[in-house]
C-alpha cells in the first residue's frame, strides 16, 4: 500500500495485526500509557467501546480484533483528521468511528448509557494559578487545560451502561481525588494495578476499573506492573505487552 505522508510525519509499526500508525511529530504522538491502558480492559467481541480523547486512535487500533465497535472522540482538529487517516490507513472504518468534538459537551456526542466499556489517557496534571503561561508545546497536552479529572469521569458514566466499566490510566498520587470523583458518579472501583517506572521505585502511575452501580468492596489489587530493569532494558511483563 502506497502511503502520502505528509511533512513531520512518520509510520510507526503497532505490532499488533500487522498495524500501522500515523503521528507527527510537531504534535503530540502516543506514549506508552496509552499502549498499557489498551491492554488492561477485560473485553468481550459484543462490546460497544468509548475511547475519550483517542489522539492519533492507537487504543481502537490496539484493541479493535477484540470489540464490535468502537467511538473515539478527539478534540484536536488535527489529530482527529489523522486518526482517521489510521482508520482508513488499517482498514478499520467499518468497526472504528472517530468524532471531533469535545467529550466535555457528552450530551451532544453521544448517546446516554449506550457503551459497555469506557476508556481514557486524559490529562493527568492540574493547571496551577499562574501556569498557564508556562506551559508550552506538547507538555500542554499532559495538563488539564481541555478537560478535568472531573470532565473524564462525567462523561464517562453518562456514556455507560448500569454495570459497564470504565478503564483509565493516570497519576498514582491523584488515587484518593480519582475514587472521590468515581463514588460521586456511581462508580466502583473494582481492580486497580500500580505501574513503577523501576523495582524499588515508587508507583508513578496507576490503572483502575471502575463499574458503574456495583457493590462496594471485592476490590482487586494486581500486582504492579514494572517498566524497566534496573539496566534500563524493558521487564519481561513490557516485552509481552509490546509484542517484542
Amino acid at each position: 500500500m502506497s502511503i502520502a505522508l505528509r511533512e513531520g510525519e512518520r509510520l510507526d509499526d503497532l505490532m499488533k495485526s500487522g498495524r500501522l500508525i500515523i503521528q507527527n511529530e510537531q504534535e503530540f504522538c502516543f506514549s506508552m500509557d496509552s499502549v498499557l491502558i489498551a491492554h488492561f480492559p477485560i473485553l468481550k467481541r459484543k462490546f460497544k467501546v468509548l475511547d475519550l480523547g483517542t489522539g492519533t486512535g492507537v487504543i481502537p487500533l490496539l484493541i479493535a480484533d477484540e470489540v464490535e465497535s468502537i467511538c473515539a472522540v478527539e478534540l484536536n482538529s488535527r489529530m482527529a483528521e489523522t486518526a482517521r487517516r489510521n482508520v482508513e490507513l488499517n482498514n478499520l472504518a467499518e468497526k472504528i468511528t472517530v468524532i471531533e468534538g469535545d467529550y466535555r459537551q457528552h450530551r451532544e456526542i453521544f448517546r446516554a448509557e449506550s457503551f459497555d466499556v469506557v476508556i481514557a489517557n486524559p490529562p493527568y496534571v492540574p493547571v496551577k494559578d499562574g501556569d498557564s503561561n508556562k506551559i508550552q508545546g506538547i507538555a500542554r497536552a499532559r495538563h488539564e487545560f481541555t478537560a478535568t479529572l472531573e470532565d473524564v469521569v462525567t462523561a464517562a458514566r453518562f456514556a455507560l451502561k448500569f454495570h459497564g466499566s470504565f478503564c483509565m490510566i493516570h497519576l498514582a498520587a491523584r488515587l484518593t481525588e480519582i475514587v472521590d470523583a468515581l463514588h460521586r458518579h456511581q462508580f466502583e472501583m473494582k481492580r486497580l494495578q500500580i505501574i513503577q517506572p523501576k523495582i524499588g521505585r515508587n508507583a508513578n502511575l496507576i490503572m483502575i476499573e471502575a463499574v458503574v452501580g456495583a457493590n462496594a468492596g471485592s476490590l482487586k489489587i494486581l500486582p504492579p506492573l514494572v517498566v524497566h530493569e534496573l539496566d534500563g532494558s524493558y521487564t519481561p511483563e513490557i516485552k509481552k505487552i509490546y509484542g517484542l
